[in-house]
């Protein structure tokens, strides 16, 4: 029996993924365990391996394709001792129908008109009840109303023009709930009419986007090359626009004195075992430290250890920090897996082994899903200080600008000392003002204080 080949869902989240490249050609001998390719997702390339012996019979899906969805066939297998052709003949047989769209009201009344059609007697059964261009019966309860109309006779409608009566205020007692002209009569002495309809409530909207004709309006033809955005920019728009809509962001800032963190860091640099060739076996750096201090700063405060569902709050056990990482294209956030347990140099080796597989897209799933918060650190740039967006599901996130020399007060004296500004962002749903400024402040404690992230 033919084995079909399907587009694996490779995170919780992803619905489509690029088909980038084919390493077995069609008739190719498969063992289980064999690349059959790679497949290219938002965040990383990831291969497809096969489960079982045979042969490819057919590549339904051409490398180079994009935007294949999850659980499409993407090529057929022949199973030991089965004939390939007859196999790789019937893939496109085998291949899902695609959903049928959703009617637009348009074809829907289309389609009921058919129906009516095709069904005379149906017709013929509704017709004493029926008004021309009416459709299906509507319970009484509703007051006839398809939307937004009223049904109701030809007579009723001109008595309440002249009584200005609005007939959505007039309970119809006619076949199906439709108003006649004696319900009218009973609204002009004040029977069965209803209250007035409470106005809709202003919801916010968002403005309509501009279309992209309308963007390329503002631009002379010819000023600009179009670059088509690839999967992992479409996918970072759409969870920073769900960040920002749905998300009630929370912000407050603190100013961390880095003297004694500079100090014990080139300390223990200057301590680092070395090998044969003389490269130090590590070399931290502060964010190395930073990422410490945040997941230390949970566990002192657990409350704010926490992730927002509409039904109840997980609070976490342990620290999973998430770091931004820049790469070409977009953002990535590895996550460093019980960091307030693991040593200022592990953490320091685990993040350049994420950042160098991260830039050539080869992070697994669960080395970027999850984590309890996530910090991202612009002071390489010379940023001073910056908000952060939060990265769903995460309630909490920690931006960094640049540890620079500033004039400070220390003991009634002006100084100069090492200062970095840290900006919290909170889900003020699950992390409000008082419990992220105690979470804040752990962290600065911390941080101005590093010998005591190893007590």
């Amino acid at each position: 029996m033919p084995i079909n080949i399907l587009m694996p869902a490779l995170s919780p989240t992803m619905e489509k993924g690029n088909l980038s490249k084919w390493l077995k050609k069609e008739g190719d001998a498969v063992k289980s365990g064999d690349v059959l390719a790679e497949i290219e997702t938002d965040k990383a390339t990831m291969e497809v391996e096969a489960v079982d012996d045979g042969t490819l019979a057919k590549i339904v899906v051409p490398e180079g394709t994009q935007d294949v969805p999850v659980n499409d066939i993407i090529a057929v297998m022949a199973s030991e001792g089965e004939d390939v052709k007859a196999a790789g003949a019937g893939a496109s047989a085998s291949k899902p129908a695609a959903a049928p769209a959703e009617k637009s009201p348009e074809k829907a009344a289309a389609s009921v008109a058919q129906d009516k059609t095709a069904a005379p007697g149906a017709a013929k059964d509704a017709a004493p009840h029926a008004e021309e261009g009416a459709k299906a019966p509507v319970a009484k309860g509703d007051a006839a109303h398809s939307n937004g109309r009223v049904f109701s006779s030809p007579l009723a409608r001109r008595l309440a023009k002249d009584a200005g009566i609005e007939l959505t205020r007039i309970e119809g007692s006619g076949p199906h709930g439709r108003v006649i002209a004696r319900d009218v009569e009973e609204a002009k002495s004040g029977k069965g009419l209803k209250a007035p309809a409470a106005a809709p409530s202003a919801a916010p909207q968002s403005a309509p986007s501009m279309s992209d004709q309308q963007i390329r309006g503002f631009y002379p033809e010819g000023s600009y090359d179009e670059v088509p955005h690839d999967s992992m920019r479409r996918i970072i728009a759409q969870r920073l626009v769900q960040a920002k809509q749905t998300i009630p962001h929370f912000y407050l800032t603190m100013d961390c004195n880095l003297d004694r963190l500079m100090a014990a860091r080139e300390t223990i640099n200057a301590q680092a075992p070395k090998d044969k060739d003389g490269k130090p076996a590590y070399k931290l750096s502060v964010n190395d430290f930073i990422i410490k201090a945040l997941a230390l700063a949970l566990q002192r405060v657990p409350d704010a250890n926490v992730t927002w569902t509409e039904g109840t709050m997980l609070k976490h056990r342990a620290s999973d920090v998430g770091v931004a990482v820049s790469i070409p294209g977009g953002l990535i956030t590895p996550v460093v897996r019980d960091a307030h347990l693991k040593s200022v140099s592990t953490i320091s080796r685990e993040m350049k082994d994420f950042a160098a597989r991260a830039r050539n897209r080869r992070l697994k799933p669960e080395e970027y899903q999850g984590g309890t918060t996530a910090v991202s650190n612009l002071g390489m740039f010379g940023i001073k200080d910056f908000a952060a967006v939060i990265n769903p599901p995460h309630v909490t996130i920690l931006a960094v600008g640049a540890g620079e020399q500033r004039a400070v007060v220390i003991d009634g004296k002006v100084e100069v000392a090492t200062v970095m500004s840290a900006t919290l962002s909170t889900d003020h749903r699950a992390v409000d003002g008082a419990l992220g400024a105690e979470f804040l402040a752990a962290f600065k404690l911390l941080i101005e204080n590093p010998v005591m992230m190893v007590v």
